[in-house]
């Protein structure tokens, strides 16, 4: 008897049964909408998608996707991630965080995350605030914006995320808008196939901290990031584009880091280790 192939789930099937506590108008909401939108398309099964996360609002995706999942530390999405890829290959790795997990406290490890190229995708919400503790500012925050705790802003050039991930050598690096689901949802997608680091910078407006974000949906530029041929190229686009701009800037075929490859057994390897921390 021929066996039945499984359905293909549908979109809403990769959410679990926890509704999010995110506020009312949080872009983060639109994260949940493309990755499912994207899962549903490439036909993946459950069992075969993984997404670790950091801390702050971007932290609780795991949570509200019913796959593989670990909410871990500050700004150590990234070194888990990179460990799951390396001994499990043939699952899809997705790593979360937002602006303040990756490109703060994080900051090394997306550095030389996109140095190494190991074949996982990282999504960077950016709301360019600390949402979860309170409204403190970010390193993308603007230098005049005011908050509680610097009420004159920072007075301080925000970081550009993705003119360093070029910097750095990540091999794919776009930038996306949770208020174009579907749109976002494609950059997912190609962000997965790509076969190596794939940076995917989302501006994600924060209802609470920047109420004002919520005029991105009339302001963002869309599409006008194009691959570039070269990264000089990629470089200058991104910082001679609209600041509220997407669109895939730089793609790069280069070799991925291997997977880890079985090591041959070695008897009495851990009586050996024992015994030279004894001597």
């Amino acid at each position: 008897m021929m066996l039945q192939k499984p359905p293909v789930a549908k979109p809403a099937d990769y959410k679990s049964a926890l509704k999010p506590v995110w506020c009312p108008g949080c872009g983060d909401f639109g994260v949940v909408a493309a990755l499912t939108r994207a899962f549903h398309h490439m036909k993946l099964a459950k069992e075969d998608i993984a997404i670790i996360s950091g801390i702050g609002c971007s932290g609780r995706l795991p949570a509200y996707l019913d796959v593989y999942g670990l909410h871990g530390l500050h700004g150590r999405a990234l070194p888990v991630a990179q460990g799951l890829k390396i001994a499990r290959p043939e699952l899809t790795v997705i790593a979360a965080g937002g602006d303040g997990d990756m490109y703060s406290i994080g900051t090394n490890h997306f550095i030389h995350a996109c140095r190494r190229n190991v074949d996982i995708t990282v999504i960077i919400m950016d709301n360019r605030i600390y949402g979860m503790t309170k409204g403190q500012p970010s390193p993308t925050t603007e230098p005049d914006v005011p908050t509680a705790m610097q009420p004159d802003g920072t007075g301080l050039p925000p970081l550009n995320g993705m003119l360093l991930a070029l910097a750095a050598s990540a091999s794919f690096v776009a930038r996306g808008f949770t208020g174009d689901p579907n749109g976002l949802a494609g950059m997912i997608e190609e962000a997965i196939r790509h076969p190596g680091f794939a940076v995917l910078e989302v501006l994600s407006p924060c209802a609470t901290f920047r109420p004002e974000q919520s005029e991105w949906k009339r302001q963002v530029e869309r599409d006008v990031l194009t691959p570039a041929a070269t990264l000089a190229e990629a470089m200058q686009q991104v910082m001679q584009a609209p600041e509220l701009s997407t669109g895939i800037v730089w793609r790069q075929q280069r070799p991925a880091e291997p997977a880890m490859e079985q090591a041959p057994a070695r008897d009495g390897l851990i009586a050996e280790i024992h015994a030279g921390f004894r001597a």
